[in-house]
């Protein structure tokens, strides 16, 4: 067998496993927080209504809680995302999923993008922030240029691609929808300081995505998949 690039669990610990799905039910929410804990992901992205529930089942675990909030559109007014937020934080999240105005982005209005960001934040009280940009929306490469600049002056920890459930005009190799191409991923990765890391989420299913974002930069990726893309790779190098 190859060298791995990587161990599986260092590739494990890059996973934020996705429970996002509107149809996903308590019970389904219970047996991804237990593939969670068994493949020993970096954490479970789930919906906020679960997050209490998803404290009390990982806890101890060594895979950290994370509720999205006003989730999947980010045009709730601050004081609603503040609210979310320390909700959140109370109710044992270890991270934040949070999605940028686009609205206000588009608008140039850029001090509101920047101090709602920044009011999540300061509400997270020193937990991981991940910044959606949604990818999809963007007809210009500055804009997205900019929209990472504003999450890390606003204290942003990752800027993040998708939310998976917005549109998207771009397709990989397997004609499926995705929510970034590489270049984009590139274009994040040089639009913000080393302080701050890259989430790849709507794009990485298998294997050879999940190395191929790797190699650029990226740190962590949102993956509804998690146990075929370990699969691959105890195939691959196991």
């Amino acid at each position: 067998m190859p060298n791995a690039p990587i161990t599986r669990l260092e590739l494990a610990k890059m996973i934020d496993h996705s429970l996002l799905k509107p149809t996903l039910t308590k019970e389904d929410t219970i047996a991804g927080l237990e593939i969670a804990i068994k493949e020993q992901v970096a954490s479970a992205t789930i919906k906020p209504c679960y997050t209490s529930l998803a404290a009390k089942i990982l806890e101890g675990s060594g895979v950290m809680v994370n509720p999205v909030i006003c989730f999947p559109m980010g045009y709730a007014t601050t004081q609603t995302k503040i609210a979310a937020a320390k909700q959140a934080v109370d109710q044992g999240a270890d991270e934040i999923d949070m999605v940028l105005n686009l609205g206000a982005l588009f608008g140039a209005d850029f001090q509101f993008v920047q101090d709602d960001i920044a009011s999540v934040v300061d509400a997270a009280q020193d937990r991981t922030v991940k910044v959606i940009l949604e990818t999809g929306y963007y007809k210009d490469n500055a804009m997205i240029v900019k929209a990472c600049q504003l999450i890390e002056a606003a204290g942003g920890d990752f800027v993040k691609t998708s939310t998976g459930f917005a549109p998207s005009p771009y397709k990989n190799e397997y004609c499926e929808t995705v929510g970034y191409t590489m270049e984009i991923l590139k274009l994040m990765r040089q639009s913000v300081s080393d302080a701050v890391q890259v989430k790849a989420a709507q794009g990485v299913r298998r294997l050879k995505d999940a190395l191929d974002v790797i190699k650029i930069g990226v740190t962590r990726f949102g993956v509804s998949r998690t146990e075929s893309l370990l699969k691959e790779y105890d195939q691959q190098f196991g």
